[in-house]
C-alpha cells in the first residue's frame, strides 16, 4: 500500500511468524496418491499438501484452505515453510502450485485478517505476504502455476511470482488484480511485477480499473502463458515443467536472478516502510468501514 505511514509497529511484530512452526506443522505424512516409490509420501500441513515425485525431481503443492483458499496468516506461513522445505531438499528442481479446492486457485487476501484487528497483527500479516512473494519470486526452483480456478488479487500475486502460468479454459476462471474495486490498492512491488509481465500501459489500465481477465484475454495480454482444457491443467503444467528442467540449473537460476533481482531488491530496501504504509492505510476508519461492509455482504450472500 503506497500511502504515507502514520502508525508505528513494535519490532517484535515484524519477526518471522513461521519460526515457531518450523518442524511442527509439516509433521504429517501420508501415502502419495497414484503410487510412486515406496519412499515417496505426501507431506504437508493443515492448509498445504505436497505430493512429491522424487524420480522426476518435481513436487505438486496444493492449497487447501476451503472454501476459496483465502490467504490467511496460517496459509501464508505454511506455504513459505513448505516451499523452503522443498528448496532445502536437493532432490527437487521444480514445483507445481495448484489448488485442492474446486473452482478456485485462490480468492486472495483474507479480509478477516485486515479488519477489526490491531496494528501489530496487520504488520505480522503483511510481513508474511511479503515473505511469500519474495520466497516464490526468487526461488531457485522452477515454479509453474497450474491455475485451476478463479485467481483474483492475492491469488494473481502468487501466480505472477511463478516462472510459467497455465490457466484452465473456463470463462468463469478470471485472473487479475482487482484491489481498486474494494477501495484498496496493490503495493508497489506487485505493481512492478505486473508491469514486468504485461507491460506498463496494460498494467496501468488493469490496475486502475481492477480488471479480471477471462482465459483468452489473459493469454492475449500475456498474464498467462498457456490456456488448457480444465481437466488437463495439471498435465499441461507438468509437460511444461519438463521443458524448463531440460535447462542446466545453474544457468537458469543465474538468469532468473539477473532478470528479477532489481524488482525484489526494491522491496527488500523498503520492506519495513512498506509494512508501516500498509498498517497506516488499513487502520484508516474509512478503509475499516469499507471492509466491514464488504464482509457483511459476503456473509449475507452465504446466508
Amino acid at each position: 500500500m503506497a500511502l504515507a505511514s502514520g502508525v508505528r509497529v513494535p519490532a517484535r511484530a515484524l519477526l518471522r511468524p513461521w519460526a515457531l512452526l518450523w518442524g511442527t506443522t509439516l509433521g504429517r505424512r501420508e501415502p502419495a496418491a497414484g503410487g510412486g516409490g515406496d519412499g515417496e509420501r505426501r507431506f504437508g500441513s493443515q492448509r498445504v499438501l505436497v505430493e512429491p515425485d522424487a524420480a522426476a525431481g518435481v513436487a505438486v503443492m496444493k492449497f487447501r484452505n476451503p472454501p476459496v483458499n483465502s490467504l490467511s496468516l496460517e496459509l501464508l506461513t505454511e506455504l513459505v515453510i513448505s516451499l523452503e522445505k522443498l528448496e532445502n531438499d536437493k532432490t527437487f528442481r521444480g514445483v507445481i502450485l495448484t489448488s485442492d479446492c474446486p473452482r478456485v486457485f485462490s480468492a486472495g487476501l483474507d479480509l478477516t485478517e485486515m479488519c477489526g484487528r490491531n496494528p501489530a497483527h496487520y504488520a505480522e500479516y503483511w510481513k508474511a505476504m511479503q515473505e511469500l512473494w519474495l520466497r516464490t519470486y526468487l526461488s531457485s526452483l522452477v515454479l509453474v502455476a497450474a491455475i485451476n480456478g478463479a485467481c483474483p488479487a492475492g491469488g494473481c500475486v502468487i501466480a505472477l511470482a511463478c516462472d510459467y502460468r497455465v490457466l484452465a479454459d473456463n470463462p468463469k476462471y478470471r485472473i487479475g488484480l482487482n484491489e481498486t474495486l474494494l477501495g484498496i490498492i496493490a503495493p508497489f512491488w506487485v505493481k512492478d511485477a505486473y508491469v514486468n509481465t504485461i507491460g506498463h500501459r496494460a498494467a496501468e489500465q488493469a490496475l486502475q480499473l481492477g480488471l479480471l481477465f477471462p482465459p483468452a484475454e489473459a493469454l492475449q495480454v500475456g498474464l498467462v502463458d498457456q490456456v488448457a482444457p480444465e481437466d488437463q491443467v495439471l498435465s499441461t503444467a507438468l509437460s511444461e515443467m519438463a521443458r524448463w528442467l531440460a535447462i542446466p540449473d545453474h544457468a537458469r537460476q543465474l538468469t532468473k536472478n539477473m532478470m528479477r533481482k532489481a524488482t525484489a531488491d526494491r522491496l527488500l530496501r523498503q520492506r519495513d516502510a512498506d509494512i508501516q504504509n500498509f498498517v497506516s492505510f488499513i487502520c484508516r476508519d474509512s478503509i475499516q468501514k469499507s471492509l466491514q461492509v464488504y464482509l457483511e455482504k459476503l456473509r449475507q450472500r452465504k446466508g
